[in-house]
């Protein structure tokens, strides 16, 4: 074995002879308690590749990606860097070898700088010991010309857009200079036109002779930057396959052991009366002059670039930013929405883009993410919780949504991305709402589970439930929508027919 103090001789030296991998993993096994995330597994990556890694939620392949960068250790297994035996024993050690993780959620310090977030623990110094922040943010600037990344290195990360901070991680990962990135859905907060960017930096970084795993659950993504697809299921290797030898039908037969014949499954329901009826809505300095109507059975998109204010209006009618003017009305009766109680009380539910950030209790169990949201109704007599029954409920929609967990007593933190949103939606489903507010339903969410929370939606449509579907990806707008409402820097530009919707029709409007 070698020893950490000597990663950085590993990381310069030339491949052992015959050593074809830049990383060779074999027969990695790591349990936690009451689950086996991985059974055996094995991976291995080219230099100058981009092998991208395909899955449901709870497959295995962020749990593989952390052993990598150090975050979590093996209970067996072997790792060979260029041809060399290693260990890795933390994220420190991983670093040292040249190996830079991307996480899907994000991990930048909201109160610092961006600057001091790209280059904590390695800042430039002054003889006396201080932090030089002139150089520092001529290095982050130099670094953000290199990438065409346009953020102010001065800026608090905590001011920030989602897609600016995931282009902040991307940019530190590249500032270790490390010779392989892992990137766990990078593109998950961009835009077409960002991802379009990420894409050139890959291929920049592809030339230097890097190498790059890529965590997905994008077809699209998978068939345009990468060179192999590996597909994990149920915590074990399924199979390594040229990206040009596979097709989509390929790949989600792989991930799921199945065939999902309807990715969308709309159905065709009654539009009923208007559920929930906007005019005018404003909220000073996001968004202004907003109205339309929402009709029960109906599912209306919510469609535009990042910074368009499709969350602030969401988060608004939620009562979570309160308007500054105009009105909003629930079945005919207007309604002042200061906060998200009085929301609820009138049958609202609003799941919230950021799992991480403002929707999950990460300590807290599956059981206290899912009831928290019906312990002000039926569920409480006298200040007592009837908890049977509460547990009975949530034991059914862990069960509905199948939601990967050993019981409901696990902690959230434990959880894949894809299952944490799945306890998010659970708990909202418990209200039983007439009004549902989705922000980014299915991002996150492996192919196999993205059609089942399609199918979930189109039969709440279908059960009289108003829907208002916030989403940056155009086919599940276009294909999951009654009406497109298209909205471009806080004004909406416009609202499309299901039938008269198109991709072009709707980047024209959000383009505006």
């Amino acid at each position: 074995m070698l020893s950490p103090s000597t990663a950085e001789v590993v990381r310069q030296s030339g491949a052992v002879p015959g050593a074809e991998y830049l990383l060779e993993v074999e027969n990695v096994r790591k349990a936690f308690p009451g689950v086996l995330a991985l059974d055996n597994v094995s991976f291995r990556l080219k230099r100058g590749h981009v092998h991208a890694l395909m899955g449901e939620n709870g497959a295995g392949k962020s749990t593989l990606m952390k052993i990598i960068a150090g975050i979590y250790q093996p209970d067996s297994g072997s790792f060979r860097l260029k041809g060399q035996e290693i260990r890795l024993t933390s994220p420190l050690d991983a670093l040292q070898y040249g190996i830079a993780m991307i996480h899907q959620e994000l991990n930048l310090m909201a109160f610092m700088t961006v600057a001091e977030n790209i280059w904590i623990r390695r800042e430039p110094l002054n003889g006396f010991g201080f932090v030089r922040h002139d150089e520092m943010r001529r290095k982050t600037q130099a670094l953000f010309d290199r990438l065409d990344i346009g953020v102010d290195p001065e800026a608090e990360v905590r001011d920030l857009s989602v897609a600016n901070r995931q282009m902040v991680e991307i940019a530190k990962a590249v500032s270790y200079e490390s010779d392989i990135l892992i990137m766990d859905e990078p593109t998950s907060a961009l835009t077409d036109r960002e991802v379009d960017h990420l894409f050139k930096i890959i291929r920049t970084l592809k030339a230097q002779g890097k190498g790059i795993v890529y965590i997905t659950h994008k077809m699209n993504e998978l068939f345009e930057i990468a060179d192999e697809v590996s597909v994990f299921r149920d915590g074990k290797f399924v199979g390594e396959h040229q990206a040009s030898d596979v097709t989509r039908d390929d790949i989600i037969k792989l991930m799921v052991g199945r065939e999902i014949t309807q990715m969308f499954p709309k159905q065709t329901v009654p539009i009923g009366d208007v559920a929930l009826s906007v005019r005018n809505l404003t909220l000073k300095g996001r968004f202004h002059d907003i109205s339309f109507d929402l009709h029960k059975g109906e599912i209306l998109g919510l469609a535009g670039l990042v910074g368009s204010g499709r969350s602030n209006v969401a988060e608004t009618l939620f009562g979570v930013s309160p308007a500054t003017s105009g009105t909003i009305a629930v079945e005919g009766r207007e309604i002042a929405i200061r906060n998200p109680g009085v929301a609820m009380d009138a049958g609202m539910a609003f799941l919230t883009e950021d799992r991480k950030e403002s929707g999950c209790f990460l300590l807290l169990s599956v059981l206290d993410n899912m009831q928290i949201a019906v312990l002000r109704d039926k569920y409480v007599r006298a200040g007592f919780v009837r908890e049977r029954e509460v547990e009975a409920l949530c034991q059914e929609q862990k069960t509905s949504l199948r939601v990967r967990t050993p019981d409901l007593a696990e902690p959230v933190l434990n959880l894949s991305g894809g299952n944490q949103q799945k306890v998010l939606i659970a708990r909202w489903l418990m209200t039983h709402p007439s009004i549902l507010i989705l922000d980014e339903p299915t991002r996150g969410i492996d192919v196999g589970s993205k059609a089942e929370i399609h199918r979930l939606i189109s039969e709440l449509a279908a059960k009289g439930v108003a829907v208002l579907m916030i989403s940056s990806e155009m086919p599940e707008v276009l294909g999951m929508s009654d009406r497109v409402m298209v909205m471009h820097e806080g004004r909406m530009t416009g609202i499309v027919d299901r039938k008269d919707a198109t991709q072009v029709k709707i980047m024209e409007l959000a383009s505006q």
